[in-house]
């Protein structure tokens, strides 16, 4: 599965003066210790910031809700996952005899957070600003047309594409509340009675966790 990570660079538009960043950026966690995931940390932070920072230059009249809309839609694990594939970023990635088993290459959680890993490896091989000019780059045309997307939340979407094939809505569950009351976790089930399927994902609120299961499941039926 592994190709050379030089032609990923390439691809990306971004020369490594230090080849190994971009493997450990490839490197998932099921491999052991030398991981992606302080890479991970690193980019989530950086391709935050130069988002946000782009839609406020962009869009002078919008208002905070629409461009923090705009932002979710774009920093969001479907959208680098889509960006990782653009690359074919899935056939350099290094994972661990489970993960290459069971597919993991193709995972949209794990081709996002190879993406974010890749943004924060460029982001110490060169600096911020360069970093900048590559995710600018790659998200040109979603910028361009931003304006035109969907930008509805996970469970109204999911709502629509269950009605579409003419089914039940979702039925959400709350599994269980764990930790204090300031700092509360809540784990949600997701279950479509025609399919037989059920998602379970955890936020720091109910609708969070609603929200999350919701998007995992959209992931899994489309």
């Amino acid at each position: 599965m592994l190709s050379d990570p030089s032609s990923l660079s390439k691809n990306l538009g971004y020369n490594f003066n230090d080849l190994n960043l971009l493997k450990t950026a490839l490197s998932h966690r099921s491999i052991g210790k030398n991981n992606n995931e302080r890479l991970e940390f690193l980019g989530d932070s950086v391709i935050g910031y130069v988002i946000a920072e782009e839609l406020y230059q962009r869009f002078g009249d919008e208002s905070e809700g629409n461009l923090s809309r705009y932002r979710s839609l774009l920093v969001k694990g479907d959208t680098l996952a889509s960006i990782a594939r653009h690359f074919n970023v899935g056939q350099f990635l290094k994972l661990g005899g489970g993960e290459l088993k069971s597919g993991g290459f193709r995972r949209a959680s794990i081709l996002a957070d190879a993406m974010e890993a890749i943004i924060g490896a460029i982001t110490l091989d060169s600096n911020i600003e360069q970093a900048r000019v590559c995710i600018l780059s790659w998200y040109k045309d979603r910028l361009d047309n931003i304006k035109t997307l969907d930008l509805k939340d996970p469970k109204t979407r999911l709502q629509e594409a269950l009605q579409a094939r003419k089914f039940d809505l979702p039925q959400y569950k709350v599994i269980s509340v764990n930790g204090k009351e300031h700092a509360q976790i809540f784990q949600v089930d997701c279950h479509i009675e025609e399919l037989k399927l059920t998602i379970t994902a955890e936020g720091s609120s109910r609708r969070s966790a609603e929200q999350k299961s919701a998007q995992l499941m959209l992931e899994k039926i489309q």
